[in-house]
């Protein structure tokens, strides 16, 4: 029975064994198998800070290290995958108005989906200095600002929602807050039928999380600082957002123009008598 369980039943290699089960009968990855372990070790953190006794218990479990796994670069839209996707939600129904305008807010502001659950009518700051409000990891406020079409989009959608301050922005049928689930059903939708006239979506599995690294890429190929881009995704550390450096192809390309080509001896320009001439007669 869970009830009957004690702190020194789950010692390191019962641990072991449980993460051992999650890749090989579970079938779940190294990158899963490591979130498991850090909510396991975030409960012995607290375990050795209000049970000193079982101090030694606790250090031993969290030394059990994470797997290693191969990163992949992360998946983004583009501008032509983004104008594809906002083009099929149908516009003359209620529920095609809310996901236009819930995948906008979501490309633009780079919200995480939990975020744009939360997200209440008194949030939305429009007019000047638009901006949302939301409520994030570590229960850090933030504030993002919004582009014009953004707020012009924003202002029809809650005219139409007539909600109360507390309501949120984006309510299900019954009026009620979204599910994880439900959003991410209707963004896999969206992105099956924009696909078929934008093939590049076809070799991408568009998530609520894909539309926030497409936010953030946008921002870093306008050349904003990476500092700037931690902050607006509410991340902890600049140094998050060194996935996106690794990812940006047009970045690698901008730095491989610089560079001179191999077996071609650099030399100094020297112009011919007729460019010489020619520039003597102005």
């Amino acid at each position: 029975m869970p009830s009957q369980l004690r702190i020194e039943d789950l010692d390191a290699p019962f641990i072991g064994l449980f993460l051992d089960h999650l890749e090989s009968t579970r079938k779940n990855s190294a990158r899963t198998r490591n979130v498991r372990l850090g909510a396991i070790h975030s409960f012995f953190r607290y375990v050795a800070l209000e049970e000193p006794a079982h101090a030694l218990h606790c250090q031993r479990i969290l030394a059990v290290p994470n797997k290693r796994h191969e990163k992949r670069p992360i998946d983004f839209l583009n501008r032509e995958e983004i104008d594809a996707l906002l083009a099929v939600p149908n516009p003359s129904t209620w529920i095609g108005r809310r996901d236009r305008t819930l995948l906008l807010v979501a490309v633009q502001t780079g919200l995480r989906v939990s975020e744009l659950i939360g997200l209440n009518c008194q949030d939305v700051v429009l007019g000047t200095g638009a901006h949302v409000r939301c409520l994030g990891k570590g229960r850090k406020q933030r504030c993002t600002p919004l582009r014009p079409e953004t707020v012009k989009m924003l202002d029809a959608w809650l005219r139409e929602r007539h909600g109360v301050p507390g309501d949120p922005v984006f309510p299900s049928m019954r009026d009620g807050r979204l599910s994880r689930d439900a959003i991410e059903r209707r963004i896999t939708k969206y992105t099956h039928l924009a696909a078929q006239t934008c093939s590049s979506l076809r070799r991408k599995r568009v998530s609520p999380h894909v539309c926030r690294h497409a936010a953030a890429m946008d921002l870093l190929q306008h050349g904003v600082d990476r500092s700037v881009i931690a902050l607006w995704l509410g991340h902890e550390s600049p140094e998050t957002t060194q996935m996106y450096l690794h990812a940006d192809m047009r970045l690698k390309e901008k730095a491989l123009s610089r560079t001179e080509p191999l077996g071609i001896k650099p030399a100094r320009y020297r112009p011919d008598d007729r460019l010489l001439a020619f520039l003597e007669s102005l």
